[in-house]
């Protein structure tokens, strides 16, 4: 195990609470701070003393803005509302000195999504939700740079009257998101009840998610747990690093298994204990198993091997076949939102990424006396 924090004691409700913004939402800076908990709103709400009896659903809809009464009874049949620690039903009445917290999908955007005809690959849709097998380079989300030609703006157009995120038209569906260079599985819920389920999942961390990654180096173990705080890097805000001393970032856990070794580089799998923005990316790299030819963390420059003129040809040939890091968001599993089933979807590493594999189970094969 790589385990350099000093208090990795932090509990769930920790983060709730440190993530809840008294009757507002969690303001820009606390939404980039991790891939799970920005897609989520947190409110909470201290009840008054003298406070008249009142229907939760009421309650809120007087003290919530943009936020519909059906749209807070699904977040109560998923269990997004609890009071005073413990879930509740619509129904409930709050009495003076109640605390209350919800949990709902992320405040509005200023600026319009567009549908546009984009091919998607879909894997399986039901009545619920849809699993997309997301191709890289395609953003999920529209933001500063990337306002059209990204999954959202494909899912308009493809799928209509999907549920918006608290009023939040420009990402419909979205109860998580993966990088844009990062391919493979994503759900994407096509009702309120499957928005509110879901979320309540991920925000729980109930969801099984598994990850392929080709990194620099070789591993001395078969398979291990790397855990380490997450977060802005403090000199350049556009990037992730990892902070051992648990002071600045959020709880991280990634649990890795080697699935093939090349010598120079290794195929792994990735098991995500939590959700944090490039967490396999920063926390491999942390490690010191940067991804391959991953740009932003140095993956794409060579970091293991020979000094023989043909395997640097060989290197950038494999960049040039997989010009992105070296990750797939391969199997996702979680609870079914109405069947109450457990459903598990796996998926085919894309073309880019099985070529690169086959270059390099060639040259071990035929340079074995270099690696």
């Amino acid at each position: 195990m790589i385990n350099k924090e000093k208090d990795i004691s932090e509990t769930e409700n920790n983060e709730l609470e440190n993530n809840v913004i008294e009757n507002n939402t969690s303001n820009s800076g606390d939404q980039e701070e991790n891939e799970q908990d920005e897609l989520y709103e947190h409110h909470r709400f201290d009840v008054e003393k003298g406070h008249m009896m009142l229907r939760i659903d009421k309650f809120l809809m007087n003290r919530m803005s943009n936020v519909s009464r059906n749209k807070i009874q699904h977040a109560c049949e998923a269990g997004n509302i609890l009071v005073n620690g413990k879930v509740v039903k619509s129904s409930y009445k709050v009495k003076p000195l109640d605390q209350i917290q919800i949990v709902l999908p992320e405040p509005v955007r200023i600026h319009e999504l567009v549908p546009q005809d984009l091919p998607i690959n879909i894997t399986f849709e039901d009545d619920e939700f849809v699993i997309i097998n997301k191709n890289p380079g395609m953003v999920v989300h529209p933001a500063f740079g990337n306002y059209t030609g990204t999954l959202m703006n494909a899912l308009m157009f493809h799928f209509k009257n999907l549920p918006a995120s608290s009023g939040n038209m420009d990402r419909p569906g979205l109860v998580h998101r993966i990088d844009k260079n990062t391919s493979g599985l994503m759900v994407i819920a096509k009702t309120e009840r499957a928005m509110a389920t879901l979320a309540k999942e991920f925000f729980d961390r109930t969801i099984e998610r598994r990850y392929l990654a080709l990194v620099w180096g070789d591993f001395k173990e078969d398979e291990g747990t790397i855990i380490g705080h997450v977060g802005r890097n403090l000199k350049d805000r556009k990037i992730m690093d990892v902070f051992p001393s648990g002071e600045q970032g959020k709880h991280a856990v990634t649990h890795y298994k080697v699935v093939e070794r090349f010598g120079y580089v290794t195929l792994i799998e990735c098991k995500l204990e939590t959700g944090r923005t490039h967490q396999i990316r920063v926390h491999m790299k942390y490690a010191g198993h940067t991804l391959f030819n991953d740009e932003t963390y140095g993956g794409d420059q060579i970091l293991k091997g020979t000094t023989f003129t043909r395997y640097r040809q060989f290197i950038d040939n494999c960049f040039k076949l997989m010009p992105r890091h070296a990750l797939h968001a391969k199997t996702l599993g979680f609870i079914h939102p109405t069947t109450k089933e457990k459903v598990f979807f796996d998926s085919e590493l894309p073309q880019d990424f099985t070529s690169v594999l086959d270059k390099w189970r060639h040259y071990v094969k035929f340079n074995e006396t270099d690696v």
